[in-house]
């Protein structure tokens, strides 16, 4: 090892192009002539280089060593990753790789590239590579002056060429639509976003967990329906060549997983897409995941229950803790969640309406009218009263809350109340005044819902396009027989806004839906 008085320094100066800044087609044409000259040199994009280190694990396992105790254990590591720092310092050079172990520790580490160690070609070479480019090296660990942990590189290899810039490293990408558009660039330069989105994988893997050692089966259901259940929303259209139909993008997968209760499988849920040919917003996507499960021999009630208990925990495994911050404000997932009736709700939150006001559908309907809302002709008292709780008080629901016992006539397949007439034992998960989840006892009698499905293709000849549609094959399994059930979904993407504080849902899919470039 070399003596400590010459153990090389970090840069104290962020790299800074040495050139005026050029235009980005001419930066791509230049990097474009590097890599024609590496082709002439051989293999331009090898494959044949294995690293064998992390860059988080080597911070975590030694970033806290004093350089004599590293130098001692003369630790040979080989590593690969983007550059993201470059920096030529006469007779040494330094660069920062970034691979893909953080960000709960630092997935960077430094290289030290000198022509003694590495060799001349080696470090001369390096002296053109650009920032972006993917790198391969191997050396041994040691720490800077400054107290950086580093590589002493002998051997380097480029294994890829990036032909087009990186953004400025601190900005990164700043327009948000690009971030979308471009989530690949958005990936290299913003660790928030790598953080993000391993919130997701650890909350899905939460989920799955909770799930299995609760006896429940993840099954698969189909994405393309002939008739569009489930639930009430407007679906993606498309055509089947071979079979010559009319086939839907699926908005719910309800009706198959019920079918699987139907056919003996006591606990089933499903992690998929869902598709709903509707707006674009904060908090809507045509695309977005949901969870979506169902027990045999329980009730909504027992769904509140267990629903919480997979929330919190999801937060705890993807966030560390149940209490969190959302928007500058606090949000705590640990306390029991409050439950109200839409009634309740509106009381609560718009008290200036008597009870007299919100059992009168007259009033009601003048009531939303200056909210801009139109109810549609065929809507009865709990539909106006539920139309209602939307624009007074669903957007103050702040702390986890359920809000139970919705009309019949928005639950299409819902089980009635046998103690309360026009009422269902349905729920809706409201956080930060966002829906999260719904669930409800199951309908299980064959002719009661044969009879609202009835009723949905009525309400759709009468123009409600988020109508459901009459599924003769969902009421024949019925005929055969579902235990007395409940099933609830969760929106995966709104509770990981929650549990990442980010503001709308584009923050939490990689790839979510925009308008063509063009």
């Amino acid at each position: 090892m070399s003596d400590t008085s010459t153990t090389p320094t970090t840069p104290t100066t962020p790299t800074t192009p040495t050139t005026p800044t050029l235009d980005e087609n001419s930066i791509i044409a230049e990097r474009r002539a590097k890599l024609a000259a590496i082709r002439t040199q051989g293999v331009a994009f090898p494959n044949d280089f294995r690293p064998q280190h992390k860059a988080a694990q080597l911070q975590l396992q030694y970033g806290a060593f004093e350089r004599e105790a590293l130098e001692a254990v003369a630790m040979n590591v080989v590593v690969a990753g983007r550059m993201m720092l470059k920096r030529v310092m006469g007779k040494a050079s330094f660069a920062t790789i970034q691979d893909a172990s953080g960000p709960k520790a630092d997935g960077r580490i430094q290289l030290y590239i000198t022509s003694e160690l590495a060799g001349a070609d080696a470090h001369d070479a390096f002296k053109h590579y650009d920032l972006g480019d993917i790198l391969g090296a191997e050396g041994t660990l040691f720490m800077t002056k400054t107290g950086e942990l580093s590589v002493k590189v002998t051997k380097l290899r480029l294994l890829t060429k990036s032909l087009r810039p990186l953004p400025d490293k601190f900005h990164g990408l700043a327009d948000q639509e690009t971030k979308y558009r471009q989530r690949y660039v958005d990936l290299i330069m913003s660790e928030d976003t790598r953080r993000t989105f391993k919130a997701r994988t650890a909350t899905l893997s939460s989920i799955r967990r909770f799930m299995e050692k609760n006896d429940f089966l993840e099954v698969e259901t189909p994405m393309l329906h002939a008739i569009p259940g489930g639930a009430a929303a407007k679906p993606f259209i498309t055509h089947h060549n071979a079979l010559d139909m009319q086939m839907f993008l699926r908005i719910a997968p309800e009706l198959y997983l019920k079918r699987l209760v139907v056919g003996g499988f006591e606990r089933v849920f499903e992690v998929n897409r869902n598709f709903r040919n509707e707006g674009v917003s904060p908090r809507h996507n045509p695309e977005f995941t949901m969870m979506e499960f169902y027990a045999a021999y329980t009730d909504y009630q027992w769904l509140m229950d267990f629903t919480e208990a997979v929330i919190r925990q999801a937060a705890i495994d993807a966030h560390g803790t149940a209490s969190l911050t959302y928007q500058g404000r606090e949000l705590d997932l640990s306390k029991p969640f409050h439950r109200l009736t839409i009634i309740g709700a509106i009381n609560k939150y718009a008290p200036h309406y008597t009870n007299e006001q919100l059992h009168d559908a007259v009033f009601l309907k003048a009531e939303l009218a200056k909210f801009g809302v139109k109810p549609h002709v065929i809507s009865g008292l709990g539909a106006l009263q539920l139309a209602l709780f939307e624009e007074t008080a669903e957007a103050q629901l702040w702390e986890p809350t359920y809000i139970v016992d919705y009309p019949v006539e928005v639950s299409p397949l819902a089980r009635a109340s046998d103690s309360v007439p026009g009422i269902t034992e349905r729920f809706e998960l409201f956080i930060v005044g966002r829906e999260i989840a719904n669930g409800f006892s199951e309908l299980n009698d064959a002719e009661d819902q044969a009879a609202r499905f009835q009723a949905q293709v009525a309400a759709k000849d009468a123009g409600d396009e988020e109508a459901m549609y009459y599924d003769a094959d969902y009421i024949r399994a019925l005929e055969y027989g579902m235990p007395p059930a409940g099933g609830c979904g969760i929106g995966i993407d709104r509770l990981i806004m929650l549990i990442t504080d980010s503001p709308n849902i584009r923050d939490v899919i990689l790839f979510p839906h925009l308008r063509r470039e063009d």
